[in-house]
């Protein structure tokens, strides 16, 4: 039998984008994206580059548990994934698309961990929720994500308008920084070299399953 071809994630997040149009106020939408234009003029948060070693980090995930990225990557590919939360619908939009492909990621011989500035309890709630295969690592105060040069501050002229739509960031991260990740996957192989990378200012934009599960594929043949 034919494989089925994968969904495309980059359609589902389009459609979240108009349903965020029709939803939210004009002065809303204008300044998320100036917030994203000025994130990108800035140079912040543009992730490590193809080629590079990724740097090693150990974490805790939603179950207790502390994970080293070098003892998972002695085990087979990584799809790390840095997503801002559980809050953000195309976060939630771009790991339940990853959980669909979770039984390809391991055909493929990888795995896949996501983490996010969130507190340990808000990754429980998500995967409560969700019920994931993967993992879900908290990077309490984005010192990881640092580490991958994808850390920024959101603006103080967003905070108001974060906390009028129930984000208050500060009991999601459990610290005042409004600091956050650039959205970002990354796929490094069992020497920790990113193999693939995607990292936009644009949270509405992230990287395409089939694209995972091809250089997977090509890391294990």
């Amino acid at each position: 039998m034919e494989k089925m071809p994968f969904q495309k994630l980059q359609s589902e997040l389009e459609a979240a984008t108009v349903q965020m149009k029709q939803m939210l106020p004009q002065e809303v939408l204008d300044a998320f994206e100036m917030s994203i234009q000025e994130l990108r003029e800035s140079g912040v948060g543009t992730g490590l580059e193809l080629g590079t070693q990724a740097p090693d980090f150990t974490l805790i995930d939603h179950t207790g548990n502390e994970i080293t990225l070098s003892e998972e990557t002695a085990k087979g590919p990584v799809v790390l994934i840095f997503y801002r939360g559980g809050w953000c619908p195309f976060c939630n939009l771009q790991l339940l698309a990853y959980q669909r492909i979770w039984k390809d990621i391991q055909a493929a011989g990888g795995q896949l961990i996501a983490v996010s500035p969130q507190t340990p309890d808000q990754s429980i709630l998500l995967n409560e929720k969700h019920r994931f295969s993967f993992l879900l690592l908290s990077d309490m105060h984005n010192q990881t994500a640092e580490k991958y040069n994808l850390k920024f501050r959101l603006p103080d002229h967003l905070h108001d308008i974060y906390r009028s739509l129930g984000i208050t960031l500060d009991a999601f991260n459990g610290d005042h920084s409004w600091e956050l990740p650039v959205p970002a996957t990354f796929v490094i192989d069992t020497a920790r070299i990113i193999r693939a990378a995607q990292a936009d200012a644009d949270y509405k934009k992230r990287m395409e399953p089939a694209e995972i599960i091809q250089i997977l594929n090509a890391i294990s043949s």
